[in-house]
């Protein structure tokens, strides 16, 4: 799995530098942030009523979707996928409630609200 998001993050990183007319992903980066904030909000939206009717193609195209807008969200951000992969690898059998807790201590913000 890592191997597609390897070459995704190099295309990614690529279509930063491609004319916006050529490639949607440049036209994305030449909107600026808000427009990518944008999209993947849309796309979480879209997943969400995917997930409320059930249909389980739906749900996967719909998925692709907000993954792909959060890869170009996070490479416009200059984070590669591996980032998010090493941080999940570190929260692997770490109790949700424990790693929660662990933000809210870290932020200084109380439980829940971090």
């Amino acid at each position: 799995m890592n191997d597609i998001l390897d070459r995704l993050a190099r295309t990614l990183e690529a279509r930063k530098q491609a004319d916006p007319q050529s490639s949607y992903v440049a036209k994305l980066y030449a909107k600026g942030l808000d427009a990518i904030l944008k999209k993947v909000a849309e796309e979480a939206a879209e997943t969400i009523m995917a997930a409320k009717d059930g249909e389980r193609e739906k749900i996967i195209y719909e998925t692709a979707d907000l993954w792909f807008h959060s890869l170009v969200l996070l490479a416009q951000q200059g984070i590669h996928p591996n980032d998010i992969l090493n941080e999940l690898a570190r929260r692997e059998g770490i109790s949700g409630i424990e790693e929660k807790a662990s933000r809210s201590e870290k932020s200084g913000k109380p439980f829940g609200e971090g």
